[in-house]
């Protein structure tokens, strides 16, 4: 007897402000991954389809997003991106 079948995998991206096409609103939208993974004795063994969305966090709407437009959301997500101050950053020695 083989067992075999799928798990799925949810990752957290990013957090990101955008305006929600659903409400309209300015909100914070997660940058989600979703990966499934094709399982043999409940082993993972390798992915069998990888899908990237955004959800509103002020409705709740879901949009799908291509791979390479999560690349750009991922970019300017990123600290020290466009707009975006890096966290830690060395800060200038007190001298009074």
């Amino acid at each position: 007897m083989i067992i075999f079948g799928t798990k799925g995998y949810l990752y957290q991206l990013a957090i990101l402000t955008l305006v929600c096409g659903q409400c309209g609103n300015p909100s914070a939208h997660a940058l989600r991954k979703r990966i499934t993974k094709f399982t043999l004795f409940f082993v993972p063994l390798f992915p069998v389809s990888t899908r990237y969305a955004t959800q509103c966090t002020f409705c709740g709407a879901e949009q799908k997003v291509t791979p390479e437009q999560a690349d750009q959301l991922l970019a300017q997500a990123a600290p020290g991106g466009p707009g975006q101050q890096a966290y830690g950053e060395p800060r200038q020695p007190y001298r009074p």
